[in-house]
């Protein structure tokens, strides 16, 4: 709580000093806009130039000089407007959260009913990837241009004695420079016994350029930290009692868990981040026939990562513990990168660029580890040194794209090549299709671990993992997108049960994986149909790697304008399901998901009805999630042993000042 208050706060501050700043008058072109407008939440896409000083002296700042800057430098503008996709972001990541099961509180994780193997990394990451939904990384942070101070607040309610809160203002203090902070800040206890969370996400950016363009500047620096409390799931002896409705039990803080309170296990997951891209130019010439353009550039990121879990007693249901009481487990990763290129633009070769870069790498804990006379080490620690490059060019009507990436010294093998190639049939059909290789080490969790529970040390000596995949994407606001894929996973790491312990595995078949997905909205009149279908097929001989063959969801609404266009409503239902499968478990050790083939779960539908509205720049949420809980059948699970959300009504608001 306190930490919403002080997010709050800080914004509410900064807004009333910038009351006395004078309108921005933009004097710059507007970077090229790609296909990152989906992860910028609540953004349009701008097809234009910000007006030159002259040209908007004495008049208002119009909505699309509010600038969205992505780390890609793909540039969008904010957008107030209330449509079907602002419904679907408006949740606790702010993202459309389609392929993913929420669990029972706000806060927790999510299980995945889908998975994308494109990956463009050299490096592995720490684990614990239950605790990385809304962990924001480089490419979630965004940078601004505005004329005028731009405040966004985003709250909704949680459950039991909580809330979300999300804070943004950004200013620029002249034309070259701009300066945002935010504070993204939840506390929501559930309804189950021993399910608190509390997560923070702090985020400063800025980005300048001299007046003459040559140097250009973005930074930010973040501090996040991400915690549950972990009651074990429900005790296998109330899930008769859940299942059948027995109104009993309707009140689920009275329902068993595996973790009562004498256990009080928890984990974290800890972050700050610093973050420099800075580029000068050399040559930026012009003539009747060609531009060239040739700069130079430095990356820097450090990151400072821990994860934790603690528990006051020792739990069977993880296996012998070194000790009884007061476990608690810590790693820590520490990660150093720099990152030296050169750019070079010619209107007939396109944009290229050569790259060189170092990860100072240092992964693990204080102790070593001595397991019946077997030493596990407690450090992954060293440096690796890799090249690459990246394309672009205009050709023909076609927008081509490419990206490579080799680790050449270290003690980490790694390659990665990434090749797009879209093109615009018309005004509103587009394709594209993409090919992606990789070659990258396991996470560190998956190399390494040490916990005051035995069974949880290892050291392994796995391969890399290895993934191609092929995609085509038929883009279509008029008709439908379609997307499709395939992709190839050797040597695929995993966590399962075995002997009732959870284990590290790797997979050293191959696994065939397809998917395809529909995307499409039929109007008629103020009625809408807007409908998302996913299917799915796996040939993993092994079953290392289990999804629902169909995921959907569909919603029926009604929108239209109302007082005079004085207020929008959007009021309608919304329809997920999928099949069922064998759902991955859950394992609040490691904060990571187990593939288990014991039980199916899933089959059954969530029912939403929501009426949201938009009065000027502010638009009103109320939904009554998962209706349908009490007559079609208590049998909703988020993963084994953990029920999915019962009926709740929950609201909220987005608001946006332009001062």
């Amino acid at each position: 709580m306190k930490r919403l208050v002080l997010g709050f706060f800080l914004v509410s501050f900064f807004s009333q000093l910038s009351a006395q700043t004078e309108p921005l008058e933009t004097n710059r072109e507007v970077d090229t806009v790609s296909s990152q407008e989906q992860k910028i939440p609540g953004a349009k896409t701008s097809q234009r130039k910000p007006e030159s000083i002259k040209n908007t002296q004495d008049k208002k700042a119009r909505i699309q000089d509010y600038l969205i800057i992505s780390v890609e430098k793909d540039t969008t503008y904010v957008d107030t407007t209330l449509t079907i996709y602002k419904e679907y972001k408006y949740n606790y990541l702010r993202r459309d959260n389609f392929g993913l099961m929420p669990f029972g509180n706000l806060g927790q994780t999510y299980n995945a009913l889908t998975y994308n193997f494109q990956n463009t990394s050299l490096m592995p990451e720490i684990g614990a990837s239950a605790r990385h939904y809304n962990y924001m990384e480089v490419e979630d942070i965004y940078y601004y241009r505005v004329p005028t101070p731009l405040t966004e607040l985003f709250f909704k309610t949680a459950f039991e004695q909580g809330q979300l809160l999300d804070a943004l203002f950004t200013v620029n203090t002249s034309p070259q420079l701009n300066m945002s902070i935010a504070y993204k800040g939840l506390r929501s206890l559930g309804k189950y016994q021993r399910q608190l969370t509390s997560t923070g996400n702090f985020r400063f950016s800025a980005n300048y350029q001299t007046k003459n363009k040559k140097y250009f500047l973005r930074t930010h620096a973040v501090a996040q930290d991400l915690m549950n409390q972990e009651n074990g799931g429900i005790k296998d002896s109330s899930v008769e009692n859940f299942e059948n409705g027995n109104p009993e039990f309707l009140d689920r803080s009275i329902v068993e868990v595996n973790f009562d309170g004498g256990d009080n296990a928890e984990n974290i997951l800890k972050g700050k981040r610093f973050y420099l891209d800075h580029t000068y130019d050399i040559i930026n010439k012009r003539d009747s026939l060609s531009e060239n353009k040739l700069s130079i550039g430095h990356v820097l990121t450090f990151k400072d990562k821990s994860y934790a879990y603690s528990q006051n007693s020792a739990n069977v249901i993880f296996g012998e513990a070194f000790k009884t009481t007061s476990l608690r487990d810590l790693v820590t990763l520490e990660d150093f990168y720099n990152q030296f290129h050169v750019n070079f633009s010619n209107n007939i070769l396109g944009d290229l660029q050569f790259n060189i870069s170092n990860n100072n790498y240092n992964y693990g804990y204080d102790n070593i580890v001595n397991i019946s006379g077997t030493t596990i080490t407690n450090r992954l620690k060293g440096n690796v040194f890799s090249a690459g490059g990246k394309y672009h060019k205009q050709y023909r009507g076609f927008d081509l794209k490419g990206e490579l990436g080799l680790n050449i010294a270290g003690d980490f093998d790694g390659n990665f090549l990434k090749a797009t190639a879209s093109f615009k049939l018309n005004d509103d059909i587009s394709a594209s299709a993409t090919l992606n290789h990789s070659s990258k080490a396991p996470n560190y969790n998956v190399l390494l671990y040490h916990s005051d529970y035995k069974n949880y040390n290892w050291n392994n000596n796995f391969n890399n993992i290895k993934t191609q995949q092929l995609a085509f994407q038929l883009k279509s606001k008029k008709y439908a997108t379609v997307s499709i894929d395939y992709s190839t996973i050797s040597d695929h790491t995993y966590f399962k049960k075995e002997d009732n312990l959870i284990k590290a595995f790797q997979n050293n078949s191959t696994i065939n994986y397809f998917r395809i997905k529909l995307e499409n909205e039929i109007k008629f009149k103020n009625l809408a149909l807007n409908s998302t279908i996913l299917y799915q097929e796996t040939d993993d001989k092994d079953n290392t790697l289990n999804v629902p063959q169909l995921t959907t969801r569909n919603t029926l609404y009604y929108g239209n304008h109302m007082f005079k266009k004085a207020l929008y409503l959007q009021t309608g239902v919304t329809l997920n399901y999928f099949t069922k499968y064998y759902m991955s478990g859950y394992d609040a050790v490691l904060a990571e998901f187990y593939v288990q083939r014991d039980m199916e779960y899933g089959g059954f539908p969530r029912l939403d009805f929501f009426i949201n509205a938009k009065v000027r720049q502010t638009r009103i949420y109320v939904k009554a999630e998962h209706f349908n809980a009490a007559f079609t059948g208590y049998d909703y699970y988020s993963a084994p042993g953990y029920p999915y959300r019962d009926f709740a009504v929950r609201f909220g608001v987005v608001w946006n000042f332009f001062m």
